[in-house]
């Protein structure tokens, strides 16, 4: 009776295993024809596959003709994106997905805007655990599909002169954090020298520290002398303190070392200045633009703009007293070309600096209809935790990273 029981019970289950099996292949097949069935809101659609030497094209099947591939594979050089543009106009795409990371999608996403073609540059991370994607093939052909029923949601990306002002910001940025460098390694060839240079002197790249280091390697060695070179306005050390600090050990391979770190800062600064003659170019340029548009808004103060904004203890804005710009900081006047820009002043809210809005703008730009709300903006930003709950359980809320 045992050995019967074990048997039957045996059976039940190997026929729930393949009843079990049926339903997940009955509904593997149900949403796949739930997929086949969906609207298609696209008609004219394709998908990208970008590469770093060759891009990947899928086009609805009946944007070609019988018997022609639907899947065509174009060099990263230019004229294989003259020839794949070509291709989709030929075939009467008015829409593509893109799936790209790096830069090396930006020159093909010109050239479809170039020519008309609607860009939809999709975030890797939103498709990639997509079941099926295993070749360049499948990937651009999911993403054509995708891009058909309408399921893929475009990255933000700027009007091209905001692009262009974006590229000169950050290239200057990274001019500042390399000129940066350099000044670290200046202090460390004076720290291995013993000379104190920097614990006197609130910065050896001012006034007093360029005289000292330029006749440090003229070949001064007599502290006294040294330090006498300081400005009349060093507050941070006495006269005495400073010769004490400026007494070391002068080893060659240290001085050659502070010298080619002292010749590449002067280099990157003056890389820098030049890149902010051509930023103050392109503000210009933005500001006549704007102004010239007359956009609505563009005579409003910054009260009037915010006055819907809901607040319960509003603070009165302050005319800022205009300062001196500080080290880093381009010496144009940038509060006045981003005033025109903007319409608005926006260095009258706290917390914003002609650094900070230059940034802002040049990221973003000043249309902000691209967001439907503050809160799509703040969750586009990455500063809105994220929902994962599950058995109304909170898993994680950690912020999203961007």
């Amino acid at each position: 009776f045992k050995h019967r029981h074990l048997n039957m019970k045996a059976k039940a289950c190997k026929a729930k295993g393949k009843h079990s099996n049926s339903s997940k292949r009955g509904v593997k097949i149900a949403a796949q024809r739930g997929a086949e069935g969906m609207e298609i809101v696209n008609p004219h659609a394709g998908g990208i596959d970008c590469g770093a030497q060759e891009h990947y094209v899928a086009v609805p099947p009946q944007s070609v003709e019988a018997g022609q591939p639907v899947v065509r594979c174009f060099s990263a050089f230019t004229e294989g994106l003259d020839a794949l543009v070509e291709w989709l106009k030929a075939c009467g795409i008015t829409t593509v997905a893109i799936e790209a990371t790096g830069v090396y999608w930006i020159a093909l996403c010109q050239k479809l805007e170039a020519a008309g073609i609607e860009v939809f540059l999709v975030n890797a991370r939103h498709v990639r655990h997509v079941p099926g994607r295993k070749t360049d093939v499948k990937d651009c052909q999911w993403l054509q599909r995708l891009h058909s029923f309408g399921l893929l949601s475009a990255s933000f990306r700027p009007e091209d002169a905001i692009c262009r002002l974006r590229s000169l910001q950050r290239h200057r940025l990274n001019l500042v954090s390399t000129a940066g460098a350099e000044i670290q390694h200046m202090q460390k060839a004076l720290q291995q020298m013993n000379l104190h240079l920097h614990h006197v002197v609130s910065d050896i790249t001012g006034v007093s520290g360029l005289r000292i280091l330029d006749a440090i390697l003229a070949g001064q060695r007599d502290a006294s002398q040294l330090a006498k070179l300081r400005d009349h306005r060093v507050y941070k050390s006495t006269l005495g303190q400073m010769e004490a600090a400026l007494v070391g050990d002068y080893r060659p391979e240290h001085l050659f070392v502070l010298g080619q770190s002292l010749q590449a800062y002067r280099f990157y600064q003056a890389r820098t200045q030049e890149c902010d003659a051509e930023i103050e170019r392109l503000l210009q340029q933005l500001a006549q633009r704007f102004e010239s548009s007359s956009a609505p808004g563009a005579e409003l103060s910054l009260p009037d703009v915010l006055n819907d904004a809901p607040s319960q203890n509003p603070r009165p804005t302050k005319p800022k007293v205009k300062r001196k710009p500080q080290a880093n900081e381009p010496k144009i006047d940038l509060a006045d070309y981003l005033r025109r820009i903007c319409g608005v002043d926006l260095t009258q809210v706290i917390g914003l600096n002609v650094l900070s809005v230059l940034l802002i703008v040049s990221e973003i730009g000043v249309d902000m209809s691209k967001w439907r709300s503050a809160k799509a903006f703040s969750a586009w930003l990455g500063l809105c935790p994220r929902n994962k709950i599950s058995g109304r359980k909170v898993l994680d809320t950690r912020t999203c990273k961007v």
